[in-house]
């Protein structure tokens, strides 16, 4: 199914995402490379709410450009089928081979991106039209990580989810998709 189609039909859990959902649409009809980082504006990326077992921990990776942790996830870079590109990620930014708990989107968002720095050109700030998929792990296996993308990955219970050592702009996102979760 196209991705337009997938936003199309994806029910919103809140009103953030009724209005990143109309936000992505727009974006959708307006540009061809939505896909891609070649769209300077914007560009589709792909994560993942990886649970553990018991439903009470998530995996999150310190990101170095955003400098916090988040939930580990990437770039479409052209690949339309965002579910494949969200486990992926996962491997590559955690170690972990994950669960696809539902082919369906998890939970969607539209992401600030600060201009920043990386591999020593500047990149302009703008927006990540993120889609994230729900997978589960096994919170035993050991985690790995990228040292030139993150500084560590970890588990941590749900409770801990919106702390201060969070990325500013993902604390209200990661209450959302406990809260949607355990719903």
């Amino acid at each position: 199914m196209a991705l337009k189609d997938q936003i199309e039909r994806y029910t919103p859990f809140n009103e953030q995402e009724e209005k990143d959902r109309e936000q992505m649409l727009k974006f959708v009809d307006t540009f061809d490379d939505v896909l891609t980082r070649d769209n300077t504006f914007g560009h589709f990326s792909s994560s993942a709410f990886v649970v553990n077992n018991n439903r009470d921990k998530m995996v999150v990776v310190y990101h170095n450009i955003y400098d916090g942790w988040i939930y580990p996830g990437g770039h479409a870079d052209g690949e339309e089928d965002l579910l494949s590109v969200a486990v992926r990620e996962v491997e590559e930014e955690t170690g972990l081979k994950a669960k696809v708990l539902d082919n369906s989107m998890f939970s969607i968002q539209s992401v600030p991106v600060m201009g920043h720095v990386k591999r020593g050109k500047y990149v302009s700030a703008h927006t990540h039209f993120d889609v994230v998929y729900l997978l589960e792990a096994d919170d035993s296996i050991p985690l790995e990580f990228r040292e030139d993308e993150s500084k560590g990955v970890k588990w941590i219970p749900f409770e801990e989810c919106d702390d201060e050592t969070m990325c500013d702009f993902i604390r209200p996102v990661h209450r959302k998709l406990v809260r949607k979760l355990t719903k």
